[in-house]
């Protein structure tokens, strides 16, 4: 695996446990999550720019953000048991295989 979508993946990871931890934080009251938030942040857009030696900042950021959805998604509504209507599941759906059409078709992906 090229070490650009390792960056990529690993900023995905740290985005998501920032995300997390800004529930958890509850409005930045409770400090060890609000530490957790800042640190997870401040590796993701390092490795965010790491990532853009090799790729496009709009595909970089497509397959960013909308991974970080989905999974924040995910665990909104296995931790958090927060609520998935069908309308959303689709949706999620839909980013993911915009994810997988970028990835299998597009020329775009690749500097």
């Amino acid at each position: 695996m090229p070490t650009h979508y390792i960056y990529l993946i690993v900023a995905i990871a740290a985005e998501t446990i920032g995300t997390s931890a800004l529930q958890a934080s509850q409005q930045f009251t409770r400090l060890w999550p609000s530490v957790i938030v800042v640190v997870a942040y401040a590796v993701s857009f390092y490795l965010l720019g790491l990532t853009l030696k090799y790729m496009p900042v709009g595909i970089m950021y497509a397959m960013w953000s909308g991974l970080g959805i989905v999974f924040i998604a995910l665990i909104g509504w296995l931790a958090f048991r927060q609520s998935l209507d069908m309308p959303a599941i689709l949706g999620i759906g839909l980013i993911l295989a915009g994810i997988v059409i970028i990835q299998l078709f597009s020329d775009s992906a690749r500097h």
